[in-house]
């Protein structure tokens, strides 16, 4: 096989793990609710269901990226479709809660696993004028898994009963795994330098982007309940609202790609710290949405500059390594991931107190200096390393 096979397959293969762990988190957002209140949960039962996800995510994604770094990512990438059926099949035949929350965790393992050693993967095989192309083509997949799933979830749902969407997802992750054990690793990765994971941890530029994760992720998972809070408010229903929410959708996957592309020409570090930047007007705009249909229109642009961040700033994270003489990308992206973790967990906590006190045109303009923060940093961290030099100097190669 050539190497333009291979780094073609390996993208491929990537997509579909990714395509299928999200589609099987977001098939989940219809059916388990009603499945666990016929289990006999309470709401609050519900959301520690919900939230157990995250407890593994964060405490699996630096040790499986350390471990993926010396073993090769083959393996752990079959170890993460595994754990993906694995977690689908106890949620399908699951019937105490006990098991659901087990399966949970077990999901966020496969999560965990399967984005940080993926995207290590990709960090191993395209060069810094490369990555934000393919990682645009994968995160363009990822945007259709969560356009399609809770649809996709429900309408399985109602076929088969709460048995149906689990194991569809688990039929999926069996091929996507088989797939990953035939996949050969090029050989010229066996000798990659290894350093522990605290030198990884203190590098400024993996920090900054970590920074900028948070925020990302932090601002978008915010907008998720808030956003609706407020339209319910101004007596929008729930399938308009999902509309808002899919509008936004269908353009970020549209335009992952392109960004992708983009990060190649400008510089995955320049283009993040453009998003960043972007992100607080568009946070403040939306805060002043008056009707439905400016509400469709700000939102779609406030998702836009969030994505002007997320794609590049994968990309940014593997430059930021290599730039360091780092060669754990495992590490630097568990510690991506956890980043990202982060901004899950606490955008919609904060979120959600701020806007319960004084409302959501406040609540925006108190979050607008979050990304403002985190492109400060960048700028800072890039400044004293050199690091958009650098950049700049391999993308123009």
């Amino acid at each position: 096989m050539s190497r333009r096979v291979s780094r073609a397959a390996v993208v491929a293969l990537i997509t579909c793990a990714t395509f299928s762990d999200i589609l099987a988190y977001s098939v989940a957002v219809p059916v388990l609710p009603d499945l666990s209140r016929r289990l006999g949960a309470s709401p609050t039962m519900i959301g520690l269901l919900f939230a157990s996800f995250g407890v593994t995510l964060l405490t699996v994604s630096i040790p499986m990226g350390a471990a993926s770094d010396r073993i090769g990512r083959r393996m752990p990438l079959v170890l993460g479709m595994a754990a993906l059926a694995a977690s689908t099949v106890l949620f399908a035949f699951g019937r105490s809660l006990p098991v659901l929350f087990a399966a949970r965790l077990v999901q966020g393992a496969a999560d965990a696993i399967t984005w940080v050693v993926g995207f290590a993967l990709v960090a191993d095989l395209f060069g810094p004028a490369e990555r934000g192309r393919a990682t645009g083509i994968i995160m363009s997949g990822t945007s259709f898994s969560f356009m399609i799933g809770p649809s996709l979830g429900g309408w399985l749902y109602e076929l088969g009963g709460a048995r149906m969407p689990f194991i569809a997802v688990a039929v999926l992750a069996v091929i996507v795994g088989a797939a990953f054990l035939w996949l050969v690793e090029p050989h010229h990765l066996a000798g990659r330098e290894l350093v522990p994971v605290t030198a990884v941890l203190r590098t400024p530029e993996i920090a900054a982007c970590a920074a900028a994760v948070v925020a990302a992720s932090a601002t978008t998972s915010m907008f998720e309940p808030v956003l609706a809070l407020h339209l319910g408010a101004m007596g929008v229903g729930p399938a308009r609202i999902g509309l808002v929410f899919g509008t936004a959708a269908v353009v970020t996957t549209t335009l992952h790609p392109v960004i992708g592309r983009l990060a190649d020409r400008l510089g995955a570090r320049r283009l993040t710290l453009a998003g960043l930047m972007l992100s607080a007007p568009g946070t403040i705009l939306l805060g002043q949405t008056w009707s439905y249909g400016s509400t469709i229109v700000l939102f779609v642009l406030a998702a836009a500059a969030i994505a002007l961040v997320i794609t590049p700033s994968l990309a940014y994270m593997g430059e930021a390594t290599s730039a360091a003489g780092i060669g754990s990308f495992g590490v630097a992206y568990g510690l991506y991931n956890v980043a990202w973790g982060a901004g899950l967990l606490g955008g919609p906590a904060i979120g959600g107190f701020v806007y319960e006190r004084l409302g959501f045109t406040a609540l925006s303009l108190a979050w607008a200096p979050l990304p403002l923060g985190a492109s400060w940093l960048v700028i800072r961290v890039g400044r004293m390393g050199g690091m958009g030099v650098a950049a700049s100097g391999c993308n123009a190669r």
